[in-house]
């Protein structure tokens, strides 16, 4: 039966469509298509030698590389289901990951293995042989004691394409939340909820077989796994950069380059871009047609500021989840006149409902919870039925954000609804005291949290990060004057605390911790 190509079978198309073209390169290797069909090829083969099988989970705790896009290719063309993990967390939680995803085989970048040594024997789903180790370095050829190397794992495999039968609708990627709000959940998502993605966000972005993407956010994370695959389904081509450390100078180079057209990035990234020195030469970044901030909210000022920096530059902002998919767009000709938006549904995506407590749709201007419905949506929720049928309302799926509609259509997260304050009976949203105080010129980041309080039962707490020219000015009696004439009485910060940056807790993908914060009061 007909059906849409998934990602690993498009890739065939495209190694025959578009054989010479560049498929993928970092910063030592370049693959075409052609090459880049063969070395997936020979990794489904091995697959299969590792005995796995349709529907069995491979773990990957792997940096972004070439051979992590080469294992999400394999298990495409294979009906294996791929379990990529962050590569920032511990042994502990690496075990909890692998043990409830119930995968088969590990593979390892070589400066992570001290990590899985230690629980490698708690890992009784994967054989002694499935545990295979990737360079970080390509060249190095280095073998570790307990695990078979990548490079040697397939040299003899066949380049013939692996026998398959997968279908649109058939799982592929099993990922786990940041876990913002408690333990991670396992997402299960398919083939078909990814190729909608690829065909309604090229159209919507208006990308082409020219564009050039930079991949900075892990991939190990679902931004990555959308935006990167996009352009390999398409017949672009994508840079591979590390995700560990993100240095700006290092990234307008390679933009410059590699002549770069399109790069995905957080406030954060954007925000340590426009604090390079004034003194700084600017490379050339004029091959940059689009640009998209996602995956946190980001401040009026950092919006404008990107536009100064990147002139002509189509910015474009964008609302979604590891579940959700991609649910709105705001695109650039609406990026000043709906200066805080998150903008419209995206293409495919159904209309919104934004609810109130009792399930009911609440008017224009009013906070409600969004829930959204489209061919992006995960499946479920992997072993918990109970949290599936939760997020769920007669099929629209919520996130937890709370939002709220203008008479145009346009939207506006408000906040998460785990990080709303109650203070003297009062609903305050963070993210609205964390726009005003970011205002403040001597402020690099902030975040809003609750504490407890006797009189109040919670109060507003601001945990700043202050620029590094301004930390021994900076006074908490400064911040809440200056929030004095912008913010009712209720919503001022009773508290305020300063930290150094590498203090404030992140998700993978930058988002801040609030509920780390709370916990660490």
């Amino acid at each position: 039966m007909a059906g849409w190509l998934n990602l690993g079978q498009m890739l065939t198309v495209n190694s025959v469509k578009f054989s010479k073209n560049i498929a993928i390169k970092d910063k030592i290797r370049t693959f075409t298509y052609h090459q880049l069909n063969a070395r997936v090829n020979k990794l489904a083969h091995q697959l299969y030698a590792l005995d796995l099988k349709k529907g069995d989970k491979v773990a990957v705790l792997l940096e972004n590389c070439v051979e992590i896009v080469e294992l999400f290719l394999a298990t495409a063309k294979t009906g294996i289901v791929i379990v990529p993990i962050n590569f920032r967390l511990v042994g502990v939680e690496i075990e909890y990951i692998v043990d409830n995803s119930d995968a088969k085989a590990l593979f390892v970048h070589d400066e992570f293995a001290e990590k899985v040594d230690p629980i490698k024997s708690n890992l009784k789903n994967i054989k002694s042989s499935n545990f295979i180790s990737v360079n970080m370095n390509p060249d190095a050829g280095v073998e570790i004691e307990g695990y078979q190397e990548y490079e040697s794992f397939i040299a003899a495999a066949p380049v013939t394409e692996p026998q398959a039968d997968v279908n649109p609708e058939d799982t592929w990627v099993l990922i786990y939340t940041s876990g913002t709000t408690g333990k991670p959940k396992g997402v299960i998502r398919s083939h078909e909820s990814h190729i909608a993605f690829y065909l309604t966000n090229a159209i919507d972005y208006g990308f082409c077989q020219r564009d050039v993407c930079l991949n900075v956010m892990p991939l190990c994370h679902i931004n990555s796994t959308f935006f990167s695959f996009l352009f390999l389904y398409i017949g672009g081509s994508v840079y591979i950069h590390f995700a560990q450390s993100f240095k700006p100078e290092e990234i307008l180079e390679i933009i410059e380059r590699e002549r770069i057209t399109f790069i995905s990035l957080i406030p954060t990234h954007y925000n340590l871009i426009l604090s390079l020195p004034e003194n700084y030469q600017i490379p050339d970044v004029s091959s940059i047609r689009k640009l998209l901030c996602s995956s946190a909210p980001a401040r009026k000022s950092i919006k404008m500021a990107i536009m100064d920096f990147f002139p002509d530059v189509e910015l474009y902002e964008a609302y979604g989840s590891t579940e959700g998919g991609g649910v709105t767009i705001l695109k650039p000709e609406d990026q000043m006149r709906k200066l805080g938006s998150i903008g419209y549904e995206a293409l495919g995506t159904d209309s919104i409902k934004l609810l109130d407590i009792h399930r009911k749709e609440v008017g224009v201007g009013e906070v409600g919870e969004l829930f959204s419905r489209g061919p992006m949506l995960f499946s479920e929720y992997y072993k918990l039925p109970q949290k599936t049928a939760e997020s769920f309302c007669d099929g629209w799926f919520s996130a937890g954000d709370m939002a709220k509609r203008d008479e145009e259509g346009y939207y506006t997260i408000v906040d998460r609804k785990d990080n709303m304050i109650i203070t003297g009976g009062e609903n305050v949203y963070p993210s609205e005291i964390e726009e005003v105080v970011s205002m403040h010129p001597a402020i690099f980041e902030v975040a809003v949290i609750a504490a407890p309080d006797e009189k109040w039962g919670e109060k507003v707490v601001a945990v700043i990060v202050p620029k590094e020219e301004a930390k021994s000015d900076i006074t908490e009696a400064e911040i809440q004057n200056f929030c004095r004439e912008k913010l009712a009485a209720f919503k001022r910060p009773k508290q305020v605390i300063f930290i150094e940056p590498d203090e404030m807790p992140r998700t993978g993908t930058g988002k801040i911790l609030h509920r780390v914060l709370r916990e660490n009061l």
